[in-house]
């Protein structure tokens, strides 16, 4: 446990700019508070230990404003940035290297039975407000822009995009360690086709006004 929780402080300092001392890190900070009642949590579920460890669960959601279920799996260097709102489902998977911000849900859908949550893979870096939902799997080294609303499995090495999310490719360059992802940056697919949608049709309006155009001229002079 006290290996993990280093290793976990360790990661805290190399993302989060603002972490000055790992004293600071394991005092203040509501990710490591979270981490660490799950930890137990999730150990007294294994035990079959059901009651007290939502009980433990619910007690660190209430200090923290992180709910976790006991059955989630969470793997190393798991870092939580501000975390207010997280909330992580019972069937969920996480592995090592990942990065949550504020506001994320993994979740169900409501549909599914058993496994009804989703299954991040190594190095998954998950924005502000983003919602991954169902028994989806988000390959390793993938990114998930804040407000996104991920239905569909989401292949290594790519970023998804917008409601419903969509994948964008990461064009020819392996994320070694989940970098920042630019959070005003990236450009929603859905709206790049509006826009040329939107472009199309003014170039049809401008030739069926000359078309009209010409059609009048022509009436003029035969008249």
């Amino acid at each position: 446990m006290f290996k993990y929780l280093r290793e976990n402080i360790r990661a805290y300092k190399a993302r989060d700019p603002a972490a000055r001392s790992s004293v600071e890190i394991f005092l203040l900070y509501p990710g490591i508070h979270a981490y660490i009642g799950h930890k137990l949590a999730h150990f007294l579920h294994r035990h079959r230990l059901l009651f007290l460890a939502r009980y433990v669960s619910q007690v660190t959601r209430f200090f923290t404003g992180i709910e976790i279920h006991p059955g989630a799996k969470i793997g190393r260097r798991f870092v939580i940035d501000h975390g207010t709102g997280i909330v992580i489902g019972e069937t969920t998977e996480i592995g090592d290297d990942v990065l949550l911000y504020q506001g994320v849900t993994l979740g169900g859908t409501g549909k599914d039975e058993g496994k009804r949550h989703p299954t991040l893979g190594n190095n998954v870096l998950v924005g502000a407000g983003a919602k991954i939902l169902g028994p989806i799997f988000i390959g390793d080294n993938s990114r998930i822009a804040s407000g996104a609303v991920v239905l569909e499995e989401i292949p290594p090495e790519s970023t998804a995009v917008g409601v419903p999310a969509r994948v964008v490719r990461i064009a020819g360059r392996k994320v070694d360690y989940a970098a920042e992802l630019d959070q005003i940056g990236y450009v929603d697919p859905v709206e790049a086709e509006l826009v040329a949608l939107r472009c199309h049709l003014t170039a049809l309006e401008k030739k069926v006004e000359e078309m009209l155009e010409n059609k009048r001229k022509e009436d003029q002079f035969e008249s």
